[in-house]
């Protein structure tokens, strides 16, 4: 900088004995000398001031902004739960800026990305409780969510996916064995309950831990009165038997019978 500032001295001084030979030249009398001379100064001067001005604008912008920045980042650190960044030591002013600048449009991001895993959580959640018939998953939508919250979120999810494969799994099982209970019986499905678990669309069927446990409930039912008939029936042929007994009836006839 010493030497930058050397040759400014050195170029002034170059550029005013040049307009001193200049002005001898042409012959102007020296007090219109002095006048040029300080109209010279009055330029330089000007010209200066004006680009300190400019500078010193640079710098309060700069700081404008240092303070702007600082302020963002605490606001976002406290969303994200996140610990405070400690203070920069023996830093320039245009590197603290653009430290800072960098800092906040990273933190930005982190929040953009939390929000929106957010959304995508709440979709599914929205999806599996629907079909499960089940409470939503507490947490303020308006906040920015932790990553201990985001986890919790997963594994909450997680288990809801599990369940739901098993009450599927649940009930293609028993709507498999109640069609073929109800064909068995000659049972024609009478309530809404009983057409909708036979339904041909099962993604339709809700599988809220009350269905399930009716689907269960009904399962027993027609189990029941299988083994009711099943009791009747042997009954009725022992009956049959103890009469062709007492009939003395040939083993051809009732083979025939039976």
């Amino acid at each position: 900088s010493e030497v930058m500032a050397a040759e400014v001295v050195s170029c002034l001084n170059r550029a005013m004995a040049e307009l001193r030979d200049i002005w001898e030249e042409i012959g102007i009398p020296d007090e219109l000398r002095l006048e040029r001379t300080c109209a010279v100064k009055n330029h330089i001067k000007g010209l200066l001031d004006m680009m300190v001005a400019e500078e010193e604008s640079l710098k309060q912008r700069l700081l404008k902004s240092i303070a702007l920045c600082r302020k963002e980042q605490d606001t976002l650190c406290k969303e994200l739960q996140l610990d405070p960044f400690e203070a920069e030591e023996e830093t320039t002013i245009l590197q603290m800026e653009k430290n800072l600048r960098t800092r906040v449009e990273v933190l930005l991001k982190q929040k953009k990305d939390r929000k929106q895993e957010l959304k995508t959580l709440r979709e599914q959640d929205r999806d599996l409780c629907g079909i499960l018939c089940e409470t939503p998953f507490s947490i303020d939508s308006n906040a920015v969510p932790s990553l201990d919250d985001l986890d919790r979120y997963r594994r909450h999810l997680a288990s809801l996916t599990a369940e739901k494969e098993q009450r599927r799994e649940e009930f293609v099982s028993s709507k498999r064995q109640i069609i073929l209970l109800m064909e068995e019986l000659d049972h024609t499905p009478d309530t809404s309950f009983e057409q909708d678990v036979v339904c041909e669309d099962e993604e339709a069927f809700c599988l809220s831990k009350g269905n399930i446990a009716a689907l269960h409930s009904l399962l027993q039912q027609l189990e029941a009165r299988r083994a009711l008939n099943e009791a009747v029936c042997a009954e009725l042929r022992s009956r049959i038997a103890a009469l062709w007994e007492r009939l003395q009836t040939p083993e051809e006839q009732r083979a025939s019978s039976a």
